[in-house]
């Protein structure tokens, strides 16, 4: 199928035009990003984060007045996949120890319900478990199950039958669950995720992600280079810088702005920003391509003549691409569910960035490179 035959638009004269557009948009998510910052998901920060997806919609509000009961310092709280998700992020990995004596009576008052009287023991403890020692190996095998019924973690300390200890694993969910479990009796929910990141790893994660991107615009680059000439290969990369800056300042923007989108910058996010790089690459090695063959079929026009057919003769093929394309990222969009609404998001904005870099802005820095240089470009 063939759109927008024998176009011959002026795309290199208005290059100016485009370029302040683009200013503009790079300015104006810089600023944002100066302003609002680059919000960091538990990948890069530390932490934890809970999913509870509840039976019925729920009051946030409600949950929020609550979970802040808990003792478990300053925790973000909000919708998750709609009205019946919540999600809870904490800058914590582990129960504070203020709150452990707590936690243990709590345990023990369940196993004194269950067994009044009971003779046991601790004989481990830990900032997340505690191991509990019965004179009865039956009695231990009774409380596994029951205590999990109950929400705790619990199993045997060993896979022997004759085993009288078990343990018990304490998170922060389960200090949620057991909290909140007795306020929402009518609206019961379950834990869907607990991921856990330590501040150590998420600043290894978000050293990686940035090498990944850079090593993959440098390996881009080299490529380029012997695939084409040097001036395309800076084009292409220039456009490539273009794309992912502008489509982190748009990221920026709109954090908090559109609701049930979370716009944090996680691992997930980073797989789309090299998706990003990567189509847009091969979207500008056509247009390159196609260059190439137009330099050495006419070789008396000039550059900017020779870019300008080029991108008109592609621009059919880029469009129906990206089109079809956006209809899967769309689809992700509207069912992917939130896991993968920023990944599907960041598609979206990097497929009309790179499609737009790619048309408008890849062959406008080759033409300057080459006006500056004042360079005969030859293949």
């Amino acid at each position: 199928m063939r759109l927008f035959d024998n176009l011959n638009i002026d795309f290199m004269g208005k290059r100016t035009t485009f370029y302040i557009v683009s200013s503009a948009i790079l300015l104006f998510g810089l600023i944002m990003i100066v302003v609002k910052g680059i919000q960091f998901g538990i990948d890069f920060k530390g932490g934890t984060e809970i999913a509870l997806q509840f039976d019925n919609p729920v009051d946030i509000s409600y949950v929020r007045s609550e979970v802040d009961k808990l003792g478990l310092g300053n925790m973000e709280v909000k919708t998750f996949g709609g009205a019946t998700g919540i999600l809870l992020r904490t800058e914590l990995q582990e129960i504070p120890k203020q709150i452990m004596p707590h936690v243990k009576s709590r345990i023990e008052s369940l196993i004194g319900n269950i067994y009044p009287g009971v003779e046991k023991k601790v004989t481990d403890s830990t900032s997340n478990t505690i191991t509990y020692t019965f004179k009865d190996p039956q009695i231990a095998s009774v409380l596994v199950n029951r205590l999990s019924e109950a929400g705790y973690q619990t199993a045997k300390a060993s896979s022997e039958i004759s085993d009288p200890s078990i343990v018990v694993r304490l998170g922060i969910s389960d200090i949620i669950k057991e909290n909140l479990s007795q306020k929402f009796k009518d609206n019961s929910f379950s834990i869907q995720k607990e991921d856990k990141v330590g501040p150590k790893v998420g600043k290894e994660l978000k050293r990686n992600a940035v090498l990944a991107v850079l090593l993959s615009l440098v390996a881009i680059l080299i490529y380029l280079g012997f695939r084409f000439k040097f001036e395309f290969a800076v084009g292409a990369v220039l456009a490539l810088f273009h794309d992912v800056l502008l489509t982190l300042g748009i990221f920026a923007a709109l954090y908090g702005v559109i609701p049930n989108l979370n716009l944090e910058f996680t691992v997930t996010v980073v797989a789309a920003f090299l998706t990003l790089v990567g189509y847009s690459t091969n979207d500008t090695v056509i247009v390159f391509d196609r260059v190439r063959e137009q330099m050495k079929l006419h070789k008396t026009l000039s550059v900017e003549e020779n870019i300008n057919h080029a991108i008109n003769k592609t621009l059919s093929r880029t469009i129906i691409t990206v089109f079809t394309v956006m209809i899967s990222i769309i689809v992700l969009l509207i069912f992917g569910g939130e896991v993968l609404r920023s990944f599907a998001f960041a598609l979206m904005i990097g497929m009309i960035t790179g499609t737009y870099s790619s048309v408008f802005i890849a062959g406008a820095f080759v033409l300057e490179y080459a006006n500056r240089a004042k360079a005969k470009i030859t293949f």
